[in-house]
């Protein structure tokens, strides 16, 4: 007989797991919304809270929703049907269905988002690129390659990873030599200077603007492959933590979600 379990002690383990004190000061990660007394049925997992993955959940009958980004972010002023983010609301008030979001705190944690991503990639020795807390936590992450690559050959193998039809770059000679790697999934641009200040022959990111592509200065290949691609296997890290937990219940990862960036 299935053991019964509450939302609240769902949510004790994955904040006891995913540390939302480590949060960056601006985020909201942790647990948003619902009824953490209700008796907990499964979990979906998405990088994003969406319409879609909010009917996959019903049609599941899956009462939990643990994402990467917070929906609640800059705030809601108004909860009504004529905004999404109110639709949103309205329907998961309705459905009983709670949600809970690992965000910077995952993305600090040295085996969240960007770890994944290294491992992944196949880089060996990694290390937090600009550490707190003596280096054990922290943003960024940067390691080798077991053997030099060149650059284009490394980055053909970050499009297959990541399923991105194109990456945009810095400048380059496509047969200079990449070891050394450092990268952040998601929005990196703020990590340019430590990657460089590593010795990173390329740094691996999302979100780069024209500029900051000038940053580089022929010192180090910036490379922008998606903040969505980079930071995918967030949802493996969630569903795995939970699935080892609560082994009894379902947890499954959205199947229904895409980029919101499309490329044609």
């Amino acid at each position: 007989m299935k053991k019964k379990i509450l939302i609240n002690e769902v949510v004790a383990y994955l904040d006891a797991t995913f540390h939302p004190e480590l949060q960056e000061d601006y985020d909201n990660a942790g647990f948003l919304l619902g009824d953490g007394n209700s008796l907990y049925k499964g979990t979906l997992v998405a990088l994003d809270l969406t319409p879609a993955a909010i009917d996959e959940a019903v049609g599941q009958g899956l009462n939990l929703i643990v994402t990467h980004h917070p929906f609640i972010f800059g705030g809601l002023k108004r909860i009504t049907d004529r905004s999404e983010a109110g639709r949103m609301v309205m329907t998961l008030v309705q459905n009983g269905i709670s949600v809970y979001a690992a965000h910077t705190n995952l993305d600090n944690l040295p085996w969240g988002v960007n770890g994944i991503l290294a491992e992944k990639l196949g880089l060996r020795d990694c290390k937090i690129l600009k550490g707190v807390q003596d280096n054990s936590i922290g943003a960024g992450m940067v390691g080798e390659l077991e053997e030099p690559m060149e650059a284009d050959r490394f980055l053909l193998k970050v499009k297959e990873l990541t399923g991105q039809p194109s990456i945009r770059t810095s400048r380059h000679d496509p047969k200079r030599k990449v070891k050394r790697v450092a990268l952040c999934g998601g929005a990196g641009s703020f990590l340019i200077g430590d990657a460089i200040a590593a010795g990173a022959d390329l740094f691996l990111t999302a979100d780069l603007k024209y500029h900051d592509f000038q940053r580089g200065e022929e010192r180090i290949i910036l490379a922008d492959a998606g903040h969505y691609e980079t930071e995918q296997f967030a949802k493996e890290i969630i569903s795995r933590t939970i699935s080892e937990k609560f082994c009894n219940f379902a947890c499954r990862i959205s199947e229904r979600q895409k980029s919101i960036v499309q490329y044609i």
